[in-house]
C-alpha cells in the first residue's frame, strides 16, 4: 500500500517525569497538532497516546522523536506502529531516520525490532541500577522508603469502615489513595 501524506502532521511527545523538558523532542518540525504524555514508556496505558491513535486518519503523518518515546518494549512498539500504519498513517522517527508505512521492507522491520530491543534493554538496565542504589542506601541506613499514603489513624479508620462493608472505590476517592492501597489495608487486616 503506497501512502500519500495529504493529511495532518501530528506529533507525539513523551517524557517520563514532570521535571523533564519535552520541548526539544520535535523542535523545528511544523506540526498541525501535538499529543504529549508525561508518563513512563514501560506501559502502553497512556491517555495522550490513545488519544493520538484515535485522532489520526489515513494520509496523516505521525512524528516521534525516537522509538523509545512510543514504547520501551518490542511488543508494544510493534503493536503501536502496526495500529497506526494499519489506519493508513505514516510514522516518522526523527532521530533514527526511520519511516513506517505498513508496507515496510524486511530491513525496516529488523531495525524496528533491534531498536525496540535496545529500548527494552535500557529500561531493564535503569531498573537494575535503581534497585542496586536502593539496596546500597538501605545498607547504609540512608533509605527510608516512600512516606506512607495514610497515617496510622487513617489506616485504622479505613480498616473499620472496610469491615463495616463500605465500598473500596468510594473509600479510595475519599482518602485520596488508589484502590490498591485500600486493598492492601484490607489484606494486612486479615493477615
Amino acid at each position: 500500500m503506497t501512502m500519500t501524506t495529504t493529511g495532518q502532521r501530528v506529533g507525539y511527545v513523551r517524557v517520563s517525569t514532570v521535571e523533564q523538558n519535552e520541548s526539544r523532542q520535535l523542535d523545528g518540525i511544523a506540526l498541525d497538532k501535538t499529543f504529549m504524555d508525561k508518563a513512563s514508556g514501560r506501559t502502553r496505558d497512556r491517555d495522550q497516546l490513545d488519544a493520538m491513535i484515535q485522532y489520526v486518519r489515513a494520509g496523516d503523518v505521525v512524528f516521534v522523536h525516537s522509538l523509545d518515546r512510543l514504547a520501551r518494549n518490542v511488543t508494544d512498539l510493534e503493536a503501536i506502529i502496526s495500529e497506526l500504519t494499519g489506519k493508513g498513517v505514516r510514522v516518522e522517527v526523527v532521530t533514527q531516520g526511520l519511516v513506517f508505512t505498513g508496507d515496510d521492507n524486511p530491513m525496516t522491520k529488523l531495525l524496528l525490532q533491534m531498536l525496540g530491543a535496545v529500548a527494552e534493554f535500557e529500561l531493564a538496565t535503569i531498573r537494575e541500577r535503581q534497585a542496586e542504589g536502593i539496596a546500597k542506601a538501605k545498607a547504609a541506613g540512608k533509605y527510608k522508603g516512600r512516606k506512607p499514603s495514610l497515617s496510622a489513624e487513617q489506616t485504622a479508620a479505613l480498616r473499620e469502615r472496610l469491615e463495616a462493608g463500605e465500598q473500596v472505590a468510594a473509600l479510595a476517592r475519599e482518602y485520596g489513595v488508589s484502590r490498591q492501597t485500600v486493598y492492601n489495608v484490607r489484606a494486612r487486616a486479615t493477615a
